[in-house]
C-alpha cells in the first residue's frame, strides 16, 4: 500500500482501537497517516492519540480534502447521520469502508454519490493482535483497485477473504461470534481443570496452546476436519472417551446452533436498521 496514503476512521469504539493497533503494529501506513475521530468524547480521542501515536481531531475539524479511505466505524443507529454528513465533504473517488454491522453497501451507496466506492468489512476483535479473520464485500461501484487497496490495508490486521455480500451474516456467525465461542470454551476447560486439581491458569495456558496448534494444523494441512479428528482417536482410548462426552451432551449441535443463532441474528439486526433508515 502506497505510505502516502491517508486513513481516517470515524468513530473511536474498541473494534475502531483494535484496527488501529493492528495498523500500527505491521507498519503498513506511518501512524501519523491514520487519522482517528467523533463527535465529542476529547479523551477518547487523547487516549488513541496518545497510545497509537496517530492523529486524533473532533469530527468537525476533519480535513476530508487529503484522506484516501475512510472507515465507518461508529454504531450503526448512527449511520444515517454520519453518511448525509459525510457526502458533502467527499468525492466518489475516495474510497469508503463501512464495519456498520446490518447497514447494506446499497443503502451507503444511496446516502453517498452516485457510484461511490464502498466496500462493506467485517473484522473480528483478533485484529488487535494482528490475527483477524476479516471478510470484505465490495459494493456495485467499487473498482479492481478499491477491493486490492482495502485486501492490502485489512491484510495488517489477519487474513482478509473477498465474500458476498448475502454472506456477510453467516461470516458474522463464525468469524465475529467466534472468539466468544473459544473464549466459552476454555471457561468450561479451566473449570474442568480446576475440580480435577490442576491450576486454572495452567490449564489455560495449556488449552489456548493445544487449539492454537490444532488450528495450524488444519490450515497448513490438505486434511479435512473430519480427517484429522479420526487421525487422532484411537478406538476405545482417551480421545474417544470425550469426544463421546461431548456428542451424549449435545457439543457438536450445541456449535451449529450457536453459528446459526448468531447468523439468524445478524439478519434480524440488519432488516430491523435497514427499516428504521428507510422510514427516516
Amino acid at each position: 500500500m502506497d505510505q502516502k496514503q491517508k486513513v481516517a476512521f470515524l468513530g473511536a469504539g474498541s473494534m475502531a482501537e483494535a484496527m488501529i493497533s493492528g495498523m500500527v503494529n505491521a507498519k503498513k501506513l506511518p501512524a501519523e497517516n491514520i487519522i482517528v475521530t467523533n463527535r465529542s468524547n476529547d479523551a477518547r480521542l487523547h487516549e488513541l492519540e496518545n497510545r497509537y501515536g496517530i492523529t486524533a481531531v473532533k469530527r468537525s475539524e476533519l480535513k476530508t480534502d487529503d484522506i484516501d479511505v475512510f472507515i465507518l466505524a461508529m454504531k450503526p443507529k448512527g449511520a444515517e447521520e454520519a453518511l448525509n454528513e459525510l457526502k458533502p465533504q467527499i468525492n466518489k473517488d475516495q474510497l469508503v469502508l463501512s464495519v456498520l454491522a446490518g447497514i447494506s453497501s446499497s443503502y451507503m451507496e444511496e446516502l453517498l454519490h452516485d457510484e461511490q466506492q464502498v466496500i462493506r468489512v467485517m473484522p473480528n476483535t483478533s485484529s488487535m493482535i494482528q490475527q483477524s479473520a476479516t471478510a470484505i464485500s465490495p459494493g456495485q461501484y467499487a473498482a479492481m483497485d478499491a477491493v486490492l487497496t482495502a485486501k492490502e490495508l485489512l491484510s495488517a490486521i489477519g487474513k482478509v477473504y473477498v465474500i458476498d455480500e448475502p454472506q456477510m451474516d453467516i461470516f458474522t456467525g463464525i468469524a465475529g461470534s467466534g472468539p466468544a465461542y473459544f473464549y466459552f470454551l476454555m471457561e468450561h476447560i479451566e473449570k474442568a481443570a480446576k475440580e480435577e486439581g490442576l491450576d486454572p491458569e495452567l490449564a489455560r495456558e495449556i488449552g489456548a496452546q493445544t487449539i492454537y496448534g490444532a488450528a495450524r494444523m488444519m490450515i497448513e494441512r490438505d486434511e479435512t476436519p473430519t480427517e484429522l479428528r479420526e487421525n487422532v482417536t484411537s478406538p476405545n482410548g482417551t480421545t474417544a472417551a470425550g469426544l463421546d462426552a461431548l456428542a451424549k451432551h449435545g457439543g457438536g449441535e450445541a456449535m451449529m446452533q450457536a453459528v446459526k443463532g448468531a447468523s439468524k441474528r445478524s439478519k434480524e439486526m440488519s432488516a430491523q436498521l435497514q427499516k428504521v433508515a428507510s422510514t427516516n
